[in-house]
């Protein structure tokens, strides 16, 4: 099992889309980046702590590549925005890629460059790529969100549409339907 760790917006978005990939076999809501051990929910969201929301994906890299992970990761969030993601704001928010080895740092460092020509200027991906510091897993009530909560309003209005896309574009990266 391989480890990746990225934080875009809020992470239900992100587990509900990582969860559906093959060779993709967990997927944990929680922070990370931060200055301070085991924060809650409320301490993120308040900004004051340095965290952001992300997950931590644990795949098989036979199956899917990190490659992989990273396309579908910049499709899904707009990494132009700076601690923002649609009208979730704050540094909690940032679009971050939290690397567990030199050859990730390499591929993200790669993938980062060869989409700056498709962003028009001013538009500058602000993607941060750091060593992934230690990650502190959300509450309980946040794994797996989107699957247990599809007709929340915010899973409703924002994850919904998001989803729908990323299944289109990325079908054959999909898990089997059981």
């Amino acid at each position: 099992m391989a480890l990746a760790t990225f934080a875009g917006g809020c992470f239900w978005c992100l587990d509900a889309v990582f969860s559906q990939l093959a060779g993709v076999y967990g997927v944990t809501s929680g922070y990370c980046g931060g200055y301070n051990a085991n924060p809650t929910y409320e301490e993120v969201c308040s900004g004051a702590t340095g965290h952001a929301e992300a997950v931590r994906i644990n795949y098989d890299s036979e199956r899917i590549s990190y490659r992989q992970l990273l396309q579908v990761f910049f499709a899904i969030h707009d990494p132009t925005t700076l601690n923002r993601q649609g009208t979730d704001v704050g540094t909690q928010y940032r679009s971050a890629i939290f690397v567990h080895s030199p050859e990730q740092r390499r591929e993200a460092l790669e993938m980062i460059a060869s989409l700056a020509s498709v962003f028009a200027p001013p538009a500058v991906i602000v993607t941060e790529v750091a060593d992934a510091p230690e990650f502190f897993p959300a509450e309980p009530y946040h794994q797996n969100y989107f699957a247990a909560h599809p007709g929340q309003g915010y899973c409703t209005v924002v994850i919904n549409p998001k989803i729908t896309a990323f299944r289109r574009e990325f079908a054959g990266l999909l898990k089997e339907p059981e």
